[in-house]
């Protein structure tokens, strides 16, 4: 987890296994799903999206998973999103290259027709952000 680009090898002198050994568990862990890939951390705001928000989505009727997904993927502002319990039908993570660029994207979400009504929260800052203890 510390290192996506460490060796068979240099993984194995950690843990005490030979490289094959190591392979082993690697494919073992990737054919059942605790492994879904391997890839770059990027820092959004290196790539000029430094603006997020969470956004609470209230949905007109009775909405599925299925469909929030389908309606908020198409969106490139929505870095994820998911369904909550409370009065909300989803939280939805959106990124932005500034302030400008957010109110566009909420424009945009609330566009949407399944949409009723959003409730934005403008993150100023980040306090945490860590990856899942192994």
């Amino acid at each position: 987890m510390a290192n996506a680009r460490s060796s068979y090898a240099d993984i194995g002198k950690e843990v005490g296994l030979s490289a094959p050994a190591v392979k082993r568990r690697v494919d073992r862990l990737l054919d059942t799903g605790v492994l879904r890939g391997f890839t770059a951390v990027v820092d959004p705001e290196q790539l000029g999206w430094g603006t997020e928000a969470f956004v609470e989505v209230h949905c007109r009727g009775n909405v599925t998973p299925q469909d929030i997904r389908q309606r908020l993927e198409p969106l490139a502002e929505v870095m994820a999103a998911y369904t909550v319990s409370g009065a909300a039908d989803a939280i939805v993570h959106l990124r932005a290259a500034n302030i400008h660029h957010l109110e566009t994207a909420l424009e945009r979400l609330r566009a949407v027709e399944i949409i009723d009504r959003t409730v934005s929260t403008v993150v100023l800052s980040r306090l945490l952000d860590r990856p899942p203890a192994p």
